[in-house]
């Protein structure tokens, strides 16, 4: 019996020089081991893993924000479709791409005319610019901080100076200077800056949450 050689384009754009990454991946190379896809510039690769459950994981670099994003899919829509997209769950801007090389290449292409717009309305001069820079708004900041303080909270990732074992009570206020979480048992509080991604940036990549 001959084993049928399934294979798929996928590709991303890199957030530091705005070069698009593209690779051609097939189910054999992608079950023996993980699959990454590098820049030439070296500052970003994207990894893509046949998980057991046989559903493929990706972790994409993000044009925008100052993390990769997680995804999966089932192996059949990888495999399958002609083109499919992954956006970036907060600006909806397309960071992945799978599926015929022709329709990858296109919504490369495509893509780019959406980022080189969104640079201009910005002020920014290239794609470079773009971690440096306030390219999402305040209100989109909010959200994303959000967004993460919820997840902190429910992994249990918040801390504060509650007893050991004691889960606090937290709650999270939009102030004018940013998001403030508070223990409404213990008092301790932290102020999470929105003004700008650079601003926001050292609690985004923060693996947890301490409140004083």
């Amino acid at each position: 019996m001959v084993l049928e050689n399934k294979q798929t384009t996928v590709a991303y754009r890199c957030p530091h020089c705005g070069m698009g990454v593209m690779s051609v991946v097939d189910i054999f190379n992608l079950s023996a081991d993980m699959v990454k896809l590098k820049c030439n510039c070296g500052q970003s690769e994207m990894t893509v893993v046949r998980a057991r459950d046989g559903k493929i994981r990706f972790t994409v670099p993000c044009i925008l924000c100052p993390k990769p994003h997680n995804f999966t899919v089932s192996s059949s829509l990888f495999f399958n479709k002609e083109l499919f997209v992954l956006p970036c769950p907060y600006s909806d801007i397309n960071i992945c791409m799978m599926g015929d090389i022709n329709y990858v290449k296109a919504e490369l292409s495509r893509s780019e005319l959406e980022l080189l717009d969104l640079l201009e309305k910005s002020g920014l001069s290239g794609f470079e610019d773009i971690h440096g820079d306030e390219v999402l708004t305040d209100p989109q900041i909010r959200e994303i901080v959000t967004y993460v303080i919820k997840e902190l909270d429910e992994e249990g990732r918040i801390r504060c100076k509650c007893a050991d074992g004691s889960s606090g009570e937290y709650d999270a206020e939009i102030q004018k200077e940013g998001i403030r979480v508070s223990c409404a048992k213990c008092g301790a509080t932290k102020l999470i800056p929105t003004d700008s991604l650079i601003s926001a940036s050292e609690f985004l990549n923060a693996d947890s949450l301490e409140l004083e």
